[in-house]
């Protein structure tokens, strides 16, 4: 008998509307590194520096470095 769709509506009704949920909060993830670079008074200063490099620019990079990290992590977390 299939489901009716006020059946399907329901977040209980079915065992893997819990693991999905759970999935959901690895996308926090592009949330912080999204909030990281987008607010410039975060990082909008020349110290501290590292090898010569302001820290205007290094830390963009940090979170080049971090994003593909944090990609990557949430890609094998909510893959099927």
């Amino acid at each position: 008998m299939r489901p009716t769709s006020n059946e399907a509506a329901e977040p209980n009704a079915s065992p893997a509307a819990t693991p999905r949920r759970r999935r959901r909060w690895w996308y926090v993830l592009f949330l912080v590194q999204f909030i990281a670079v987008l607010w410039p008074p975060l990082y909008n200063r020349a110290a501290p520096d590292w090898m010569g490099i302001p820290f205007f620019y290094w830390y963009q990079l940090l979170w080049v470095i971090i994003g593909g990290l944090c990609t990557s992590a949430v890609y094998f977390a909510t893959r099927e």
